[in-house]
């Protein structure tokens, strides 16, 4: 299973998965360190994506 490797800060990735996924509410960008499970299972249930193409994208930012 992929781990989740956010570069940079959240605040400026979040515009970037905003864009990708437009309907995503900053509620549903909330990422608290060591809560990315919570964080993926959100983006998950949000858009119908596997958690390996969540990780893979978040993980290319």
């Amino acid at each position: 299973m992929d781990n989740l490797k956010l570069k940079g800060t959240w605040n400026e990735l979040k515009g970037k998965v905003k864009q990708k996924w437009g309907d995503l509410t900053d509620d549903d960008l909330t990422y608290v360190e060591g809560k990315e499970d919570e964080l993926i299972g959100k983006l998950q249930k949000k858009t119908g994506q596997t958690r390996e193409e969540i990780v893979s994208y978040l993980n290319s930012l």
